[in-house]
């Protein structure tokens, strides 16, 4: 949606942005991000959203912030490919599910449980949420490459950081924790809270889309009794977001 000749929520025009962007959730993740750029440049900061643009290999790339959850997400991803953007990877954070998932290693989803409140307005529940094959593929390649520990499968994609850190609180506590039971014994991963809506609204847009995670933490790792320290620094999940479009960029040009 134009307002004043740029897009509403965003704050760029088509032509800010290349065909290829990194989506990180926090706003202070971008200028980082776009220090692995070639003469990167801001071209947009408006509400949670800060975008750079630079090149990787002589290919225009940039990286947008969406803010925390689906709906500021779902907004970042529509304007950006009305700007032109064709290929998504989301690079963040996630919490632990499954006991293999260890504090510092990486996360690549492979799909979505879609326990948000902004796809449905989409599409019914019945229709997945899958990651592209080829963006997966260059995840793994990436994480692989970089020798780094990584996990490819589903994550939880929720609403709510609170339901799921204290359910036992919330007046739904009954749903929250039989559902969290059910992710468990179904082997989902990890839990985070943007993958669901961009897998789906990329997948109907057509657009290519992949996520990548840092875990800081493993609830049930240490439920059972394993204690480790949390890890927060996520600059192995940003390498391997911009090894996977480097990765890209050489395939889609082959």
């Amino acid at each position: 949606m134009i307002v004043n000749g740029k897009q509403m929520h965003i704050g760029i025009n088509s032509g800010d942005v290349g065909e290829y962007c990194i989506l990180p959730g926090d706003p202070g993740r971008c200028e980082k991000i776009a220090a692995l750029f070639d003469e990167p440049r801001l071209v947009g900061h408006n509400r949670e959203f800060v975008t750079y643009t630079g090149t990787l290999d002589g290919v225009k790339v940039s990286v947008c912030s969406t803010g925390i959850g689906a709906p500021s997400a779902a907004i970042a991803v529509e304007e950006l490919f009305e700007c032109g953007v064709r290929t998504f990877i989301r690079v963040g954070t996630c919490g632990g599910i499954n006991l293999k998932v260890c504090p510092g290693d990486l996360v690549i989803a492979t799909g979505a449980v879609r326990q948000d409140g902004t796809t449905p307005q989409y599409v019914p529940m019945e229709y997945p949420a899958v990651s592209d094959v080829d963006v997966a593929i260059a995840l793994r390649q990436a994480a692989k490459d970089m020798a780094k520990p990584h996990h490819l499968g589903i994550v939880q994609a929720k609403d709510s950081f609170y339901g799921q850190h204290s359910p036992a609180r919330m007046p739904a506590a009954g749903e929250l924790l039989y559902k969290w039971d059910a992710w468990k014994k179904a082997g989902v991963l990890a839990s985070e809270m943007e993958s669901g809506a961009l897998f789906v609204i990329a997948s109907i847009l057509g657009a290519r889309a992949g996520a990548v995670f840092h875990t800081i933490w493993n609830q049930e790792r240490r439920d059972a009794g394993i204690l480790e320290e949390q890890k927060h620094n996520t600059a192995d999940a940003i390498e391997a977001a911009v090894r996977a479009i480097r990765i890209l960029i050489a395939n889609d040009k082959g």
